[in-house]
């Protein structure tokens, strides 16, 4: 472990630019739930345990048509946990480190969250969206608008939202989270689009930037790709995962460690 740190923090101290590649594990050390499987969605959330939904079935945009109260319920909890939630020290860390560079640092992330932004970074591509932004149901346009005074009302012993929900300010239809969703096709993908357009433009020069990729698994693989093309002409990856750490190829720095733990280590 210590071997690994040791390089890790070599590649880090002597990178040009940062990108950094994020999944779900980021949050955890700032008291965000584990959705990983059943079990984990479950203790984050009894009453759907009740009901015996998981993640992926509330995580279903036909939720918002055929019962929009279960699906603000469950959105709209989440909206309002992200934005009482605090980044842990972590992001501070990569920030300042990331900033430092002559490159200086950009985010890829799945997460939906927010906390990048609330922490600070200037530059981050949410490549699933944001719970922050919202977009029309009834797909009247392609337009996308800020939640910030979205405030949904809660029944916490069922998890479902009270009405009024949130709606449409151009055709009073029902809103939605502007994030990918399972089976999703009515996304509308051009913020998200806008964000990995820079980030396309800022990698081509900045080709031997450092990946530091944090919290990312297998079951929704999305980060851990970007973050291998993204360092396969180099080999300059640091992957942070306590659960699942190995590297193809052995093409880069393996932690099998939690974020916060490991990044005030190489901090």
């Amino acid at each position: 472990m210590s071997d690994e740190l040791a390089r890790a923090a070599e590649l880090i101290r002597g990178a040009g630019a940062l990108l950094v590649c994020a999944g779900a594990g980021m949050g955890v050390d700032s008291g965000l739930p584990d959705f990983r499987g059943g079990e984990g969605f479950w203790r984050a959330y009894p009453p759907y345990a009740g009901l015996g939904l998981r993640f992926e079935e509330l995580a279903d945009p036909q939720h918002f048509a055929s019962d929009p109260e279960l699906a603000w319920g469950f959105y709209g909890h989440r909206l309002e946990l992200y934005r009482k939630t605090v980044p842990h020290r972590g992001f501070g860390l990569l920030l300042e480190c990331g900033l430092a560079k002559p490159g200086g640092v950009r985010v890829f992330t799945s997460n939906v969250d927010g906390q990048f932004q609330a922490a600070g970074f200037p530059h981050v591509a949410e490549a699933h969206g944001s719970i922050h932004h919202l977009q029309c149901l009834a797909g009247c346009s392609r337009e996308i608008w800020s939640a910030e005074d979205i405030a949904v009302e809660l029944d916490e012993a069922t998890m479902r939202a009270r009405p009024p929900l949130p709606s449409c300010p151009r055709c009073g239809s029902l809103a939605r989270p502007n994030i990918l969703m399972f089976g999703d096709f009515d996304w509308v993908s051009d913020r998200s689009q806008q964000q990995l357009d820079e980030l396309a433009t800022w990698r081509r020069a900045h080709r031997a930037a450092v990946v530091v990729e944090i919290g990312a698994g297998q079951a929704v693989p999305t980060v851990r790709r970007y973050s291998e093309l993204a360092s396969a002409a180099t080999g300059a990856l640091v992957r942070i995962n306590p659960r699942e750490p190995q590297i193809r190829h052995g093409r880069g720095v393996s932690i099998p460690a939690g974020a916060l733990e490991t990044l005030v280590k190489l901090g």
